[in-house]
């Protein structure tokens, strides 16, 4: 919205600062961060009254799990709001690529607020049944990834680009959608598994975010890419705004999501990131950097996969408990000590993801 101060500008004064995107970025960054520390503590009293006995904790869950019963969720409200408002005060609203991430991350939020709903209105951990929400998400999915093909280059249009290989792209024809699909969905859900402990999920989201805004803000500019040898996707630079809202609404909400944690983000806050991050890589054409930026959400997804496969074979376990943060939690790991260990191998995977750009 701010960007259109640009039209009274000469070229010398103030409003034509907000021609660039770093600093329409760094402005969403503040504004979320101040959204988050405005509006937490009224928001989660709210919530508390609201939910009286907060979020149901699983009966078959790690025994320290029990001391964090009545703590309210949804506190994913605060990260939405905080993301959209500086998102929509920041950012370009002529942009596509802006207005589908937009679509996910709410439409996604949604389905998550549903879910939260119903655990807290009936208080057990079912909530919306699983095939509900996997429809729910496809639908916004297929929608997101047509959206993101329509507007695509035409040399880029339904193809995979892959890493380090700079000229290497895969024609997926019709079956791009698909694919599209299923990282949107796949990201969504991957995010919404890893959110398990106080401050586990919201530091790996704002680290693999900020990794791929750097991709999104690079491969938005002409001169970037020839000299990174990468494919040119013209007005993702955008996504920088969006990813720095994100980033600040995520901080704002760590401020009250560290242990011990006075609310939780609930599928609310899980869902809809999740589907932030696969949005963005499917408009940036880095499917696969997301899968390295975002390797603690793929492990801690496929360590659920082997263990519902492993279990229904054997019927024994590979792990103590999955996601494979519980059964760290089951060895006698502190939460503390898992959460930091964590956060430091997200941020190694994303430094990993990054050189992608430039090792051809």
């Amino acid at each position: 919205m701010l960007y259109w101060l640009t039209a009274w500008s000469d070229g010398g004064d103030i409003f034509n600062l907000f021609r660039y995107i770093t600093f329409r970025a760094g402005g969403a960054f503040m504004t979320a961060l101040l959204f988050g520390f405005l509006f937490g503590p009224p928001l989660i009293n709210v919530l508390r009254r609201r939910q009286g006995k907060g979020q149901p904790i699983r009966d078959d869950g790690p025994e320290g799990h029990f001391a964090k019963s009545g703590t309210p969720t949804m506190g994913g409200l605060l990260i939405v709001g905080a993301l959209l408002t500086s998102t929509l005060l920041w950012a370009r609203l002529d942009n596509p690529f802006v207005w589908m991430v937009l679509f996910v991350t709410l439409a996604f939020g949604l389905i998550g607020f549903a879910d939260d709903y119903a655990k807290v209105s009936k208080q057990n951990a079912s909530g919306v049944p699983g095939r509900v929400r996997l429809l729910l998400g496809f639908v916004i999915a297929a929608i997101a990834a047509y959206w993101a093909a329509m507007y695509h280059p035409e040399g880029l249009q339904n193809q995979l680009a892959v890493p380090v290989f700079k000229d290497l792209l895969i024609n997926l024809g019709f079956l791009f959608i698909p694919f599209a699909m299923i990282v949107i969905v796949g990201a969504a859900n991957a995010v919404n598994l890893t959110d398990g402990l106080d401050g586990l999920a919201i530091m790996p989201v704002m680290i693999a975010a900020g990794a791929l805004g750097v991709i999104a803000y690079a491969v938005g500019r002409v001169d970037f890419t020839e000299y990174l040898e990468v494919h040119y996707v013209p007005g993702t630079g955008e996504l920088l705004v969006f990813v720095a809202g994100l980033a600040g609404g995520g901080l704002g909400f760590l401020w009250y999501n560290a242990p011990p944690a006075a609310v939780f983000m609930g599928d609310t806050g899980s869902l809809a990131l999740g589907g932030a991050l696969g949005a963005i890589a499917v408009a940036t054409k880095h499917e696969i950097v997301l899968a390295i930026v975002g390797g603690l959400f793929v492990v801690e997804a496929l360590s659920v996969i082997v263990q519902v496969i492993y279990f229904k074979r054997t019927g024994k376990r590979v792990f103590l408990m999955a996601p494979i943060h519980h059964h760290y939690e089951k060895k006698g790991w502190a939460e503390p000590q898992i959460v930091i260990r964590f956060w430091i191998i997200s941020l190694i995977l994303a430094l990993i993801g990054l050189a992608t750009l430039k090792v051809r």
